[in-house]
């Protein structure tokens, strides 16, 4: 497995995997999956990785804004989605860790990340990475009808933005 830089070419493996994260009903609030200018206008144009092996995308993980502000310039939310036929093979683990130090290189000080409180691999992914548990953000949301807690968690850079 190779992690590469995402690119257009990747939309629509990107797009299917993401597909199959919103059918788990694990991984996001999203019913459907947006077209491919939403979802690129929705994440920061650098930090985007895909994790291949040969043709075959197996993941991608990359960042939004958390705020137009500028103060909250250094800070953004993780996205990592594996598709279904490569989780629990060190894709999740490989690309967030990637991330993090892509992020770093793009001057961000703290990631976040919105976790349902029932998806536990997720959880042990982020901290196996360096992510602490904030809090639960109870009844956050709704999906399908049922209200959702959410944990918030953060990894503070050890890099950028230390005094």
């Amino acid at each position: 497995m190779n992690l590469a830089p995402m690119t257009s070419e990747h939309a629509t493996e990107v797009l299917r995997i993401y597909a199959e994260g919103i059918a788990t009903r694990l991984a996001t609030f999203e019913t459907e999956t947006p077209s491919w200018e939403r979802w690129n206008e929705g994440h920061l144009p650098h930090s985007r990785l895909v994790a291949l092996d040969g043709d075959r995308l197996f993941g991608w993980a990359a960042l939004s804004s958390v705020s137009d502000r500028c103060v909250y310039g250094g800070v953004a939310e993780v996205s990592v989605y594996v598709g279904k036929m490569a989780r629990g093979r060190g894709v999740g683990k490989a690309l967030l860790r990637a991330l993090c130090e892509a992020s770093e290189s793009n001057g961000i000080w703290t990631l976040q990340a919105g976790i349902f409180a029932n998806n536990e691999a997720s959880i042990r992914l982020h901290q196996a990475c360096g992510f602490r548990i904030v809090g639960t953000r109870r009844n956050l949301g709704q999906l399908d009808g049922q209200w959702r807690d959410v944990m918030l968690m953060e990894r503070r850079s050890t890099v950028v933005g230390v005094s």
